[in-house]
C-alpha cells in the first residue's frame, strides 16, 4: 500500500512510519520537521515538508495514496486548533481525492459511557481534558459527516514506548478490561491492522494496554 501519515514526527507517528516501512508499505511522511526528526534513509519514504493547514500541499500528499493517517497532537488547552482544523483541511483533501479510507487518533472523553453519553459531558470528567477534547469531538464531527471510510481511535494516555501486541478494544466505549493507558508503538500496531484488516469502519474504539 501507498499511506500517507500526517502526525509523523509525533510520538506515535514515528511508530507509524516505522512499522509501515518494516510492512513493507510505501510512506509518505508529511510535517513541518520531517527532514529533521531522524528517520533513517529507506527506499520507501518520501519526506514531504508541509503545513497542515495549506490545502494544496495536503491534497498532493493524499493523491495516489491508498489509506491516510493521522496522528495529529498540539497543545492541550484548546488554543491550537491543530487537531479539528487540521482534520477539516484533511477531509477535505481526501473527498477530492479518490483516497477514501482513514483512520485518525483523538481522545477517551468522545467515547460513549454505558448510557450513551460522551465521556466528556460526565460530571466526573478530568476538565483539564475538556479543551482538548473539544477538539477531538470537533474533528470526530468532519470524519463522521464526510464521504470518507473512517476510524477514530480513541486512546487514553499515551506512552512512548514500544509495541507489545497484547490490547483490548471496543467499538465506542471504553474497553474491558481498561488500564487507561496505552504504549505509542501499540497504537501505531492497530491503526495498521485497521486498515489492512479492514476493521472498524464508521466507529469511535476504545483501547488499552
Amino acid at each position: 500500500m501507498i499511506i500517507t501519515i500526517f502526525g509523523a514526527t509525533g510520538m506515535v507517528g514515528k511508530y507509524l512510519v516505522k512499522q509501515s516501512l518494516l510492512r513493507g508499505h510505501i510512506v509518505k511522511a508529511f510535517g513541518r520537521n520531517v527532514f529533521t526528526a531522524g528517520f533513517a534513509e529507506n527506499e520507501n519514504l518520501k519526506l514531504l515538508p508541509g503545513a497542515l493547514f495549506d490545502a494544496t500541499e495536503v491534497y498532493d500528499a493524499i493523491k495516489g495514496s491508498d489509506a491516510v493517517f493521522s496522528a495529529i497532537g498540539g497543545g492541550m488547552d484548546g488554543n491550537d486548533k491543530s487537531r479539528s482544523l487540521g482534520m477539516k483541511n484533511i477531509v477535505a483533501q481526501m473527498e477530492k481525492s479518490t483516497t477514501k479510507r482513514i483512520v485518525a487518533i483523538g481522545g477517551m472523553g468522545i467515547l460513549n459511557d454505558d448510557d450513551e453519553k460522551l465521556i466528556m459531558d460526565l460530571p466526573d470528567f478530568d476538565k483539564q481534558y475538556m479543551a482538548v477534547s473539544k477538539e477531538h469531538l470537533l474533528a470526530y464531527e468532519y470524519l463522521k459527516n464526510s464521504s470518507l471510510e473512517w476510524t477514530m481511535l480513541c486512546p487514553p494516555d499515551i506512552l512512548p514506548a514500544d509495541v507489545t501486541g497484547i490490547y483490548h478494544t471496543a467499538s465506542n466505549h471504553l474497553p474491558a478490561p481498561n488500564q487507561y493507558k496505552i504504549n505509542a508503538g501499540d497504537l501505531a500496531l492497530f491503526m495498521l491492522n485497521a486498515v489492512e484488516k479492514n476493521e472498524y469502519p464508521y466507529q469511535r474504539v476504545g483501547i488499552s494496554n
